[in-house]
């Protein structure tokens, strides 16, 4: 029998969460009392399959933020915002979501005790996310209206002071999600030369520049990425450069017309000399189907909007030859499994329980 404690040893220090880990680059102190669930060390996946099947001559590596524990990249923010909201005294934790938003907010507040409320556009969440949100034990509300009509709400909510806002307007969210910037460099050992990534409420590209400058600033890097953000034709506002009202498209993560850090990103793409475009619903199902099928990885369809762009921007020429290219793939395929199930295009067959049918259904009969 094998000694444990050598064993433990050799697999080195148990993961403390991101606050711990990154703890010099967050706002925190040594008496700040943290509320984790372990989230962050995700895996950087090399996807060579992928990347040749798109026509790609360089190295491809996706940032699988489905392996936090709600299987989004919203739990490194909701860390930070549940930590400093419990620290301030917070009752009650409140956001407006299109799901993982929501999941996470109510993971991390029955961690740490608070009551959490969610306001979600009705109609317009995945099942997985909803079924998060729930169970957990947030207070549920659905409006009827989308997205920017919940987080205005919410905005309002939190100036009556009786509640603690835990969206991205919540300027330490930001700070929880630079870390995966952090652990992108850490697992290189240096910036990527271009980073993809899919781009809703625009948080997460703010961030993602925030994390790659800090790391380089600090000499723990000494290159900075192109920044890459994209969004999707029905809900593409930074694209047009104006609201969309109704905002329309497949990625229900990204459904959003009027991100609340619409100039953080402008800011991202214009300092990184990056780009912030748009792909229509096709090409994302296209891609989110792709990936799956030639690596085994199932993200949700948002995720796939940086891959839609990224092959486009291989047949334009963009990426050169040898380049070392990220993307983040946000959250999980089983939070939406009807976009799964409908883009899968067949359903199981149905034979009698005998070998032959069964070798005839495959066949190899």
């Amino acid at each position: 029998m094998p000694d444990l404690k050598s064993l433990s040893t050799t697999l080195g220090p148990v993961w403390p969460g991101i606050i711990r880990r990154y703890a010099r680059f967050l706002p925190v102190t040594a008496e700040t009392s943290v509320v984790t669930l372990l989230e962050g060390n995700t895996p950087l996946i090399s996807v060579p399959n992928f990347a040749a099947a798109i026509g790609a001559r360089f190295d491809l590596r996706l940032k699988y933020e489905a392996m936090n524990p709600t299987c989004s990249f919203k739990d490194r923010g909701m860390t930070m915002a549940i930590t400093k909201a419990k620290e301030r005294g917070a009752k009650t934790v409140v956001c407006a979501s299109t799901g993982n938003t929501s999941a996470s907010a109510a993971a991390y507040a029955a961690r740490a005790g608070l009551k959490c409320v969610v306001i979600l556009p009705q109609g317009k969440i995945a099942q997985g996310k909803m079924s998060q949100a729930l169970l957990y034990g947030a207070t549920t509300v659905s409006i009827e209206g989308n997205f920017d009509e919940a987080l205005n709400i919410v905005r309002e909510l939190g100036e009556t002071g009786l509640v603690e806002v835990v969206n991205s307007v919540n300027p330490v969210r930001i700070e929880g999600q630079k870390t995966a910037a952090f652990e992108i460099c850490d697992a290189l050992g240096d910036a990527p030369d271009f980073h993809f990534l899919p781009v809703g409420n625009a948080a997460n590209i703010t961030a993602y520049w925030k994390g790659f400058r800090e790391y380089a600033d600090a000499g723990l890097s000494d290159t900075l990425p192109k920044i890459m953000g994209w969004q999707a034709a029905g809900a593409a506002p930074l694209v047009l450069g104006y609201p969309v009202t109704h905002p329309e498209t497949v990625a229900t993560a990204i459904r959003i017309g009027n991100p609340a850090s619409w100039q953080g990103a402008i800011s991202a793409a214009k300092d990184s000399e990056g780009a912030i475009r748009s792909v229509t619903d096709e090409e994302i199902l296209y891609a989110y189907m792709l990936l799956a099928r030639t690596e085994g990885l199932m993200v949700e369809p948002a995720c796939a909007a940086p891959l839609a762009g990224l092959i486009k921007a291989i047949a334009a020429g963009e990426i050169p030859d040898g380049s070392l290219v990220t993307a983040t793939m946000t959250g999980h395929g089983l939070k939406d499994p009807d976009t799964a199930i409908k883009t899968a295009g067949f359903s199981p067959i149905i034979v009698q329980a005998t070998k032959q049918e069964v070798m005839e259904a495959i066949g190899l009969g």
